[in-house]
């Protein structure tokens, strides 16, 4: 099947913006600066291949409105010393690209597995200058049926996740016809490390170091490193979630016991089960230490909460750690109690101590790959096995984009190739169902899948 570029362009905010330099915050920083990709797919219909044009001047005439809103989307990253980095509003735009494809939707196989994903996606060229690179890419794929597909992709270093979901939202709003919803908060003064920051910070970072193979140490392993890795779209109905729910708080006091009454979530739990059947997959022994790396938001954890419409990156990181054997053989209320307890830990006093920690380092190269994508596989920050990174959308506005054409018939996560990498999502029809997206060195997928749906 062939994909070509028709149309390409960079579109600017429809008014004058703000101009100036907007210093980032240090969880800005922290965060890698490529673009993760999402996917939605329109159904095919004939009225659309009449309409191809149309299309392309609503996405192009909406989005050059909603950036007058999200002005910051429309500038771009510079260096600063010490692999630091600072956003300069300059309005000089994003990134828009028309393809057309002789292929149709159903060519593309199971979508949510399709090998196809790196066509659909914005191809970026990551060796230019930063100061070039766009902070948005918006692809739109036309197959032949009529049926289409969108991919928006947002660098990382300027949003989070739900930071990005609230644009792609207002954006679709606006291409309706409709009013903008809720404006981004775009003071990012509300995060930001003491002045001067404490020089005693109160926790140490964890994930820094992460646990290595007990048969193969050093993270500097490639054999580990470059095994080829598969994906697996594993779907859970309503009432397996609610199964892993109730078993996991069967045996919740016997772990958790300092007061804390409130029953296992569905990601402490749905994370729970997927930590042990990794482990069981991967063959650790009893002793083997393995984490669990968790995205925490912080907009309400803070004192002062942020505004829910905070437009940046508003999250931390932190780490459930224990031995394999613990985590596999004691009931899966033991594994949710150490990623509650580690997510527990997340006040706003941790918040605040992490950032001062982080404005008191010179270098941000050594904390990690920011140049990452420049970097073959063996040079970067390895964070696989014998360890997990398991991020929930589930919280996200991630269905029912709708520019005009109608909601989606499906919504993916784009390609991604980390060993441990995974996601939680809601599922498609909102039923209370979910699914986890998860990379798994290709020789463990298979045994992870039998011991995921054998062991609910």
């Amino acid at each position: 099947m062939k994909f070509v570029v028709k149309n390409s362009c960079l579109v600017q905010p429809a008014e004058a913006t703000w101009n100036g330099v907007m210093a980032l915050t240090e969880f800005d920083q922290i965060g890698a600066i490529t673009h993760p990709p999402t996917l939605y797919f329109y159904r095919p219909s004939e009225t659309w291949l009449a309409q191809e044009e149309i299309m392309f001047t609503t996405l192009r005439d909406s989005l050059s409105r909603i950036l007058v809103h999200f002005y910051p989307l429309a500038g771009r990253l510079r260096w600063l010393d010490g692999g630091r980095l600072e956003l300069e509003c300059n309005g000089e735009g994003v990134a828009l690209i028309q393809v057309e494809s002789d292929a149709t939707l159903d060519d593309l196989g199971d979508l949510s597995l399709s090998p196809h994903f790196h066509h659909l996606s914005p191809k970026i060229n990551y060796k230019a200058p930063i100061e070039e690179i766009p902070l948005l890419f918006v692809q739109l794929t036309k197959f032949k049926c009529g049926g289409i597909a969108l991919s928006h992709a947002l660098s990382h270093a300027v949003v989070d996740g739900q930071s990005a979901f609230h644009f792609a939202s207002e954006w679709a709003r606006l291409a309706r016809g409709e009013s903008l919803g809720k404006a981004p908060f775009l003071d990012r003064k509300l995060l930001r490390a003491g002045d001067p920051p404490s020089a005693q910070p109160c926790f140490d970072n964890e994930w820094n170091e992460p646990p290595v193979l007990i048969t193969q140490p050093g993270s500097e392993n490639d054999e580990i490193r470059n095994k080829g890795n598969a994906v697996a779209m594993l779907k859970l109905t309503k009432k397996q979630v609610e199964m892993l729910k109730n078993e996991a708080n069967r045996t919740k006091s016997s772990y958790i016991d300092d007061g804390d009454h409130r029953m296992f979530s569905r990601y402490e739990s749905v994370t729970a089960h997927i930590w042990r059947c990794a482990c069981k997959a991967r063959g650790h022994v009893y002793e083997q230490p393995t984490g669990v790396g968790i995205s925490v938001d912080i907009r309400k954890r803070v004192e002062p909460p942020l505004p829910q419409t905070y437009f940046g990156n508003a999250t931390t990181s932190v780490i459930a750690t224990d031995c394999a054997g613990d985590v596999v053989t004691k009931p899966s209320g033991y594994a949710a109690s150490r990623i509650r307890q580690a997510i527990n830990k997340v006040s706003s006093a941790y918040v605040h101590s992490t950032l001062d920690n982080l404005k008191n380092l010179k270098d941000f190269t050594g904390l990690q790959d920011i140049h990452a994508m420049e970097l073959e596989a063996s040079e970067r920050m390895f964070v696989g096995n014998p360890n997990l990174w398991v991020s929930s959308w589930t919280t996200l506005a991630l269905n029912g984009l709708d520019f005009g054409w109608g909601n989606e018939m499906y919504m993916s996560p784009g390609p991604h190739d980390g060993d441990g990498e995974s996601l939680t999502l809601p599922g498609q029809d909102g039923d209370g169902s979910m699914v986890v997206a998860l990379h798994l060195q290709a020789a463990h997928i298979e045994d992870f899948k039998k011991f995921f749906y054998q062991t609910i």
